[in-house]
């Protein structure tokens, strides 16, 4: 999964400022940084540092989860790879996982994410959103490793996942997958460490369809090799092939 906001660091610093998880100073101080480091895309396996919302506020974490528990840099970036998401029917037992749901849970504000829908053996891109085009969340874990050489401290995240509703299970035919979403009546409860498991649980489900909307973006970005963190990217291509979702 590949996932955008225009600007994405400066829109989710708005948001958290807008919801109540930074104070609005946090909008000079953060600043320049959000702007030279504005995302139009976002891909997991570069391990960008984005902006998150916890229950301390706002920060920049690394994508891709690294338990606390590795012993080296090696390991600990070789894992890194394999934890940009997190299974949501399993997550309360995966090890590298099963400590942060407990208690080290975050939101990833963001205006959409991308997906592929396989179609007569061609993959086509889409940008999915909310009909509102509102900024929302996604719900992620997160940790803190310390390198016991170095004495580095990298804090990172993971993305869940759920089962895909409807609308994805259109577009993300073959895995039926989707992120994540919670509700904004729920965010403050996410980032709450005391809320109790069964809580927990029962915010690990697929986001309505009946507020989302989906549209084909360029092949363009099917290439790795090409830049994709650029405007166009979100840009609205049609292929008259495609059968309507």
């Amino acid at each position: 999964m590949c996932y955008n906001a225009e600007q994405l660091e400066l829109a989710s610093l708005k948001y958290a400022v807008k919801h109540g998880f930074a104070e609005p100073e946090a909008l000079t101080r953060f600043y320049e940084r959000v702007v030279n480091s504005a995302h139009y895309w976002a891909s997991g396996f570069n391990h960008p540092s984005l902006l998150i919302i916890n229950d301390s506020g706002i920060a920049w974490y690394e994508w891709g989860l690294i338990p606390h528990w590795c012993k080296d840099i090696s390991l600990a970036r070789d894992i890194q790879n394999k934890t940009l998401n997190a299974v949501g029917e399993t997550v309360f037992e995966k090890p590298s996982f099963k400590k942060s749901i407990l208690s080290q849970r975050c939101l990833l504000p963001v205006s959409g994410f991308y997906e592929w829908r396989e179609f007569n053996k061609q993959k086509y891109p889409y940008h999915i959103h909310l009909k509102s085009d509102e900024v929302f969340c996604l719900g992620c874990i997160y940790d803190t490793w310390v390198d016991k050489n170095t004495g580095e401290v990298i804090t990172t995240f993971a993305i869940l996942t759920t089962p895909a509703n409807p609308l994805m299970e259109k577009i993300h035919n073959l895995k039926k997958r989707m992120p994540l979403i919670i509700p904004q009546d729920q965010m403050k409860n996410w980032v709450d460490p005391e809320l109790p498991i069964e809580d927990i649980k029962e915010l690990l489900k697929p986001y309505d369809e009946a507020d989302m909307e989906a549209y084909t973006i360029s092949k363009t970005v099917n290439n790795t090799r090409n830049n994709r963190n650029v405007p166009e990217s979100l840009e609205r291509v049609e292929y008259p092939e495609l059968t309507p979702l």
